[in-house]
């Protein structure tokens, strides 16, 4: 029996799984409250459409049934890792437009980034577990921000709080599934394996 594959790892993974769907849950009611803050602040309307993001990674996933649970773990990680050099340049911007004139927006744009942050690592754990170490972080990351104006930088920002909710949503569907029992991180939750 491989060891990711024992009733001991099977029960850390399982916790790992609760207490990852935990963080993502206040994780997400954390960027809704912020997503709030955020267009009243930057003076945004609340229903603008946000076209795609280039290097925003997008929660949508084609045939997500047939994923295996690495395969999940991995694009997760590859969105948090993703999501948090986004909100720390969006910090960087906030900072930068308003300096500390408003604290309110700029602390609950940090926490979201301490969470996303703590989810990524949270991430890193599960792969360990599952006998598979996290990918490095070298050449990850979204391309260098573009240079944008004011309104489109706000814009961009909305999109990136937007696809971050939903991350946070997939990520709790991901795990739910990666917490059911028998399903290891390696097969297909939909699928048996034969022997």
């Amino acid at each position: 029996m491989a060891a990711a594959d024992s009733p001991s790892a099977a029960l850390r993974r399982r916790d790992l799984c609760s207490r990852g769907i935990r963080l993502a849950g206040k994780m997400r009611s954390d960027v809704v409250d912020l997503l709030d803050i955020y267009v009243e602040r930057q003076g945004l309307d609340a229903s603008a459409g946000v076209a795609a993001v280039e290097g925003v990674p997008v929660a949508a996933a084609e045939r997500w049934d047939e994923q295996t649970g690495t395969q999940r773990l991995l694009e997760n990680l590859a969105a948090y890792r993703a999501f948090r050099s986004l909100l720390a340049q969006m910090l960087e911007e906030q900072r930068e437009q308003l300096g500390d004139a408003d604290a309110a927006l700029g602390q609950a744009l940090a926490a979201v980034l301490l969470q996303v942050s703590a989810f990524a690592y949270h991430l890193e754990e599960l792969l360990r577990l599952e006998s598979r170490g996290p990918p490095s972080e070298e050449g990850a990351g979204p391309p260098p921000p573009p240079n944008l104006g004011l309104f489109e930088r706000k814009l961009r920002g909305l999109g990136v709080l937007r696809e971050l909710a939903q991350w946070a949503v997939r990520s709790m569907r991901d795990l739910r599934q990666l917490a059911k029992p028998g399903l290891g991180s390696s097969s297909a939750p939909s699928l048996t394996e034969s022997p």
